[in-house]
């Protein structure tokens, strides 16, 4: 039976989860599109931009509040032409808003609620309103329009500028000079910031940011900085055993509300995960830690369970919210463990703290963990493996108990930038487990994205459901797949990705590539519908978009010996090096990028029948300034040319195209580094 709505707005017709949850609000709300643009020109009033997203707490309590409320509703259909935005499906129109938003206050979060002229340039906006404030706010904005529209007018011309303006590079003129003392004065500085205690920054919330401590893994290791080192391995164990990792079904919230990763917020982003996955894994590979490799493990079949559509699709998101309560999917009382659990309960309470330490609020606990397989079972007298099976079986167990619950929100549209991080996750994770189901995901991924994020000009969309590609993409979805693709040729080989990757490359530059300063804007040459183009330049929890496209022309120029990538990735660079020290967590992929240059950096060339074998068995070692080329066959690839000899597999380590003597045995080979 069809559900009768007494209201329905243009959003019906959108794909987005967030957008369609708003679908049927009192509120008139539009999607962003020229169409709407052009409506409020002609009806002169403000535009009231609302940007949230599906799996975010305080917009769902925002639209309970007032955008299903038909006293507010009346009031903003009225005084304004209203715009739902999908900031995932939209980075491009949100980054402008935050910006405008941050220059004006120095913060800003979700929902976003900004208002505008007609033609979208920014007046002035917040976050998080309460009805009776909001509805102040509505009548105080109008007010201030209709009475000092000049004023206004100029104000936000102003302020557009200054949206303009703001986080656009210089050219940086003076040579190229990469040196270790900027990195070593960058981690110097950002030590200050972390906790000694329980890992991360020594502020709460506490965010992942998988990019900062790939970047930490790679500096303690290539300066052999122990301190780094044990600051890397600190914060990685206590994520894996706090509150913001799923303990039974594996995967990660996207922040801590404390210190010591207890109280997530319970949300599940695709971008985490995917990121997370390739950290682990590579920290798994430098530290043989066991508990790493549970996590990526644990990770991919969470993500393969509950975020991958059969088609290889990965989905964005699960919300933190079920029946109307944050959490509730994933906490437990202690009577249900102990009537479940039964004579396994006191094993699983001392495992997963189900007592002070894990109480969370009414009556719940969030499973943790403090102590070390051994120290456990220990105090229980049994075997480690006894521990692990018991362990498994409850694990098993309460996961069953947990699917029959009513389900966090699945948002289910497909971003290509999101998926490439998870597809790289999956090549990563592929590369040091040597696990057949994870390059199986990786390759389904892949190829969906080719069958149906590719245009016929060579393009990519940005957004995928229900069969339906949308949105041009933006430079996130290049970067991210022209890395996963170059990721995809190192573990399988298989030329198809090289030249993908390398055909994603021609259109980047030729569509997003700034002549000027060297550097890339976040939207193409063909988008008019905003008031800025902007550049991302800052790492956060995802990889500035400038910052991956360095790297990815960097591992490109190596591959194709195409020095056109080479410099513009080195001019990148050089723009970026001089603001690095302050700032480190904000600049760790660039940070990566730097440490190519100034550390000693391979390529490694697998040639003969046994490449694979040989470079599954170099894949137990860890080094992470190389690159990788190779095949069975002869080849026409620059890195692979005259390297072929009949009826043998040579390993050729090469520095800047000039190679050592071939060898046969990766211990050999590894003796050439070392």
């Amino acid at each position: 039976m069809q559900t009768q709505h007494q209201y329905t707005n243009a959003l019906i017709h959108e794909t987005s989860p967030y957008l369609l949850q708003h679908a049927h609000n009192p509120v008139n709300w539009y999607p962003w599109n020229e169409k709407t643009l052009e409506l409020a020109k002609k009806e002169d009033k403000l535009l009231l931009i609302s940007i949230g997203y599906s799996a975010c707490h305080w917009c769902h309590v925002m639209e309970h509040e007032c955008f299903e409320d038909e006293e507010v509703a009346k009031l903003m259909n009225e005084k304004y032409i209203c715009i739902k935005v999908d900031r995932e499906e939209r980075p491009d129109v949100d980054q402008i808003y935050m910006n405008a938003i941050q220059l004006q206050k120095q913060q800003g979060g979700w929902p976003l609620n900004f208002f505008a002229l007609p033609d979208g340039k920014p007046f002035t906006g917040g976050t998080y309103f309460p009805k009776q404030q909001w509805l102040s706010v509505l009548e105080k904005v109008d007010k201030e329009y209709r009475n000092n529209k000049e004023k206004i007018i100029e104000y936000c011309e102003n302020l557009t500028k200054g949206v303009q303006q703001s986080e656009y590079i210089q050219l940086n003129t003076h040579q190229q000079q990469f040196s270790d003392t900027v990195l070593m004065e960058t981690v110097k500085n950002w030590a200050h910031y972390f906790d000694p205690k329980d890992g991360g920054s020594n502020h709460a919330p506490k965010f992942p940011l998988p990019n900062n401590y790939q970047f930490l893994l790679r500096y303690g290791y290539l300066f052999h900085d122990q301190d780094v080192k044990n600051h890397v391995n600190l914060t990685l164990t206590k994520m894996a055993y706090g509150g913001i990792y799923d303990q039974l079904g594996g995967g990660f919230a996207r922040y801590s509300t404390d210190m010591d990763w207890k109280v997530p917020h319970f949300e599940k982003m695709l971008y985490d995960n995917g990121q997370l996955v390739s950290l682990y894994a590579e920290a798994y590979q430098a530290t043989k830690n066991e508990l790493y490799k549970e996590v990526v493990y644990e990770t991919i079949e969470f993500v393969n369970r509950e975020l991958t559509d059969t088609s290889g699709a990965f989905y964005s998101a699960l919300d933190a919210d079920s029946e109307g309560e944050e959490g509730k999917f994933y906490v437990w009382k202690k009577d249900e463990l102990k009537t479940v659990l039964k004579e396994n309960y006191a094993l699983f309470s001392d495992y997963y703290n189900v007592n002070e330490i894990g109480f969370w609020e009414h009556g719940n606990y969030i499973l943790l963990r403090k102590k070390e397989k051994q120290e456990i079972a220990k105090i229980h007298k049994i075997s480690t493996e006894e521990l692990e099976k018991r362990i498994r079986f409850c694990k098993h167990t309460l996961l069953k108990i947990r699917e029959k619950r009513i389900r966090p929100g699945l948002d289910d549209k497909t971003l290509t930038s999101w998926n490439a991080l998870m597809l790289k996750g999956c090549v990563d994770a592929y590369t040091v487990f040597n696990e057949p189901q994870f390059l199986e995901m990786a390759l389904k991924n892949a190829n969906f994205i080719l069958a149906h994020q590719k245009q016929n000009d060579g393009g990519l969309w940005h957004s995928y459901k229900n069969g339906k590609s949308t949105i041009n993409g933006f430079l996130e979805d290049y970067c991210f797949t022209i890395e996963a693709f170059v990721a995809l040729y190192e573990a399988t080989f298989d030329e198809q990705w090289l030249k993908e990757a390398n055909a994603l490359t021609k259109y980047t530059i030729e569509h997003f590539y700034n002549q000027e300063n060297g550097m890339f804007f976040f939207t193409d040459n063909t988008s008019f519908d905003l008031i800025a183009r902007k550049m991302e330049v800052n790492d956060n929890v995802i990889p500035a978009s400038n910052s991956s496209m360095a790297k990815a022309l960097f591992l490109l120029g190596k591959q194709l010996d195409n020095d056109d990538y080479t410099q513009k990735s080195k001019t990148m660079l050089n723009n970026i090096a001089k603001s690095m020290s302050n700032y480190g967590s904000g600049y760790s992929n660039w940070a990566m990028l730097l440490l190519y240059h100034i550390k000693p950096f391979y390529e490694v060339v697998f040639c003969g029948e046994d490449a694979d074998k040989k470079r599954i068995e170099w894949n137990e070692n860890y080094e992470p300034n190389t690159l990788y080329a190779g095949g069975k066959d002869v080849s026409s690839l620059p890195l692979l040319e005259n390297k072929w000899v009949e009826g043998k597999t040579k390993i050729y380590v090469c520095q800047n195209n000039t190679c050592k003597l071939p060898v046969e045995e990766v211990k050999e080979a590894i003796k050439q580094i070392n």
